[in-house]
């Protein structure tokens, strides 16, 4: 709890646009949780606020992220307000997109039924593409740089940065298939709240694992780093093989995916 607190009070002093970005997408989640109780609607199987609930979650979670990694980066102040501009706008205008189709009861993904839908789903491929570029930006400037933290830890960001790409490169493969289930039409039975697919193969689920490496490896790096005196070598020895591990557990949940096997079968 301590912890959480420092990354609020970090993000909130260094980064306040970040922070408030990250609470508007919390404020979003609790309106869309207000959406499940009060409106019976459904798309594909599913209430029509089950996306906006997820995405406002996921994204606030992964904005504060941003927020805490960046104080890390020796830049300098003007680069880290475009880096932090670039991921508030282009994120908080792609989660109102999909809190607005929610709204509206029709997808925000894979949705070209009619010109305003078509404008928006380009609208978010744009804005996706923005955010990828920033992580391949992380990728390059944590493998130059020298951040102010431990090696270890720093080996663990370049580490997640690298799966969050290989994440969002699961996400472009959902898109040229215009949707995220394999052997069988989006939709149908699935997982309570992800809604990940029971009866066919889901690449949300390599893509879900692929987006969150970048607060999953770094939180093992510090865990290690409090948990276990030993040397830094042998500190980045064990994030190395936990990195792999969870690398291979996506490319795991992709490969079954792909032969259109669901994660878990009901």
């Amino acid at each position: 709890m301590n912890y959480l607190k420092n990354v609020l009070s970090t993000v909130k002093k260094e980064s306040p646009i970040l922070y408030g970005i990250a609470i508007i997408h919390f404020a979003l989640t609790i309106l869309s949780i207000a959406g499940l109780i009060i409106d019976d609607r459904t798309l594909l199987g599913v209430n029509v606020w089950v996306k906006p609930l997820k995405f406002g979650i996921s994204t606030g979670i992964f904005i504060l992220t941003v927020g805490y990694l960046i104080t890390l980066y020796p830049f300098s102040r003007r680069k880290k307000n475009i880096v932090n501009n670039l991921v508030s706008w282009s994120l908080i205008i792609e989660t109102l997109i999909i809190f607005v189709q929610g709204f509206r009861g029709v997808q925000s993904h894979y949705n070209e039924s009619s010109l305003l839908d078509g404008i928006l789903f380009a609208s978010m491929g744009l804005l996706i593409a923005i955010s990828v570029l920033i992580m391949v930006f992380f990728i390059f400037e944590t493998a130059r740089l020298k951040l102010n933290t431990t090696k270890p830890i720093q080996f663990a960001i370049f580490l997640g940065w690298t799966i969050v790409l290989f994440g969002s490169w699961v996400g472009g493969q959902m898109i040229s298939q215009m949707g995220h289930n394999v052997g069988v039409a989006d939709g149908g039975a699935g997982l309570p709240l992800v809604n990940w697919s029971t009866i066919a193969g889901d690449l949300r689920i390599a893509h879900f694992f692929g987006l969150h490496g970048i607060q999953i490896i770094p939180l093992f790096a510090l865990w290690v780093s409090k948990r276990w005196t030993t040397s830094t070598r042998n500190q980045i020895v064990a994030v190395t093989v936990f990195g792999l591990l969870y690398a291979g557990w996506i490319f795991f949940t992709f490969y079954q995916a792909k032969q259109g096997i669901a994660l878990i079968q009901l």
